[in-house]
């Protein structure tokens, strides 16, 4: 009889202890608000738990590359909007200077502008955005153009000082994805428009040295002609990189769109798998406070019955 009372209040101190173990991890959850608080509790759960947190990391990481990178293809927007409408008035001031009605005086007006239009194209050119010039290809902190002139000062063309490697796009490359990568337009040999060889280069800076000496020399010929129709291709050129920029900003913005997405659903299952569903959770916390109550009436009984037996 008294085996069978031993064995009676063992189980029943075992039977308490895992009901008092079971109340007391509900209390936590129900505290913490969360299905585990340690990798013990359910290592697969957490496991996953941490898979998904490490999936969210990584994602807001590609979010602020994506964020820099619509602000740096912005700014080159605004660069390609400045130079747009400086060669426009470089284009008028042509038009207007290849005629016979304008005088010497009037086109030595003109140069003067047209100077200041090319240095104003140059700054627009050497747009900075965060300390990285925009169109410097990899040499981003390396100011990429500048006003070439011979000894008496004269434009002569204009300098690159960025990505020069012919092997090279140019562009810098940025990871916006998992396996993803977008290259933004940083290579500004495409602004210069080369046209010639390497032995007699044409590019933009040979063209409008050679609209600042037919301005000089009053060479309405060449100011009617050839160069009213080049200020045209090089518009034309400023043009379609801007819109091909254009496309980069709106795949960034996809990417954007579609980051968001992802997050929100990561959010959600690390939710599910993590957090707890209040209603449910008080409920089961009733359920095994009711319990240890009842092992603890119980309890008293047994004990009670044991001791009168030594009696």
């Amino acid at each position: 009889m008294r085996i069978t009372d031993s064995y009676m209040s063992s189980s029943f101190i075992n039977n308490l202890q895992n009901n008092l173990k079971n109340l007391s991890k509900v209390q936590n959850q129900l505290s913490s608000l969360k299905e585990v608080s340690k990798s013990s509790d359910d290592p697969m759960l957490v496991s996953q738990i941490m898979d998904l947190n490490n999936s969210m990391i990584q994602n807001e990481e590609y979010m602020s590359t994506i964020k820099d990178s619509i602000d740096f293809s912005n700014m080159q927007d605004t660069a390609y909007d400045a130079a747009t409408k400086s060669l426009s008035r470089i284009r008028t001031l042509i038009q207007q200077a290849g005629t016979d009605t304008m005088n010497d005086d009037d086109r030595q007006l003109v140069k003067a502008e047209v100077e200041a239009e090319i240095k104003t194209l140059t700054d627009a050119l050497n747009t900075n955005f965060g300390g990285k010039y925009v169109f410097s290809g990899m040499n981003t902190t390396t100011k990429p153009f500048s006003i070439a002139t011979d000894d008496n000062g004269k434009m002569t063309g204009l300098n690159y000082a960025g990505t020069t490697d012919e092997d090279s796009s140019g562009n810098l490359s940025r990871r916006i994805a998992q396996g993803v990568k977008i290259e933004l337009k940083t290579d500004g040999r495409k602004l210069m428009n080369e046209q010639g060889s390497a032995d007699q280069p044409d590019n933009l800076g040979t063209f409008l040295s050679d609209v600042l000496t037919a301005l000089e020399t009053g060479d309405v010929s060449a100011l009617s002609g050839d160069l009213l129709g080049r200020v045209d291709k090089e518009i034309d050129n400023i043009v379609t990189q801007r819109a091909e920029n254009g496309a980069i900003f709106n795949r960034l913005e996809a990417s954007k769109e579609r980051n968001t997405s992802e997050n929100l659903n990561l959010e959600s299952m690390r939710s599910d798998k993590q957090d707890i569903d209040l209603a449910e959770k008080f409920m089961e916390y009733t359920m095994e406070q009711t319990a240890y109550q009842a092992s603890l009436a119980m309890g008293t009984k047994i004990l009670s019955t044991s001791i009168l037996d030594y009696l």
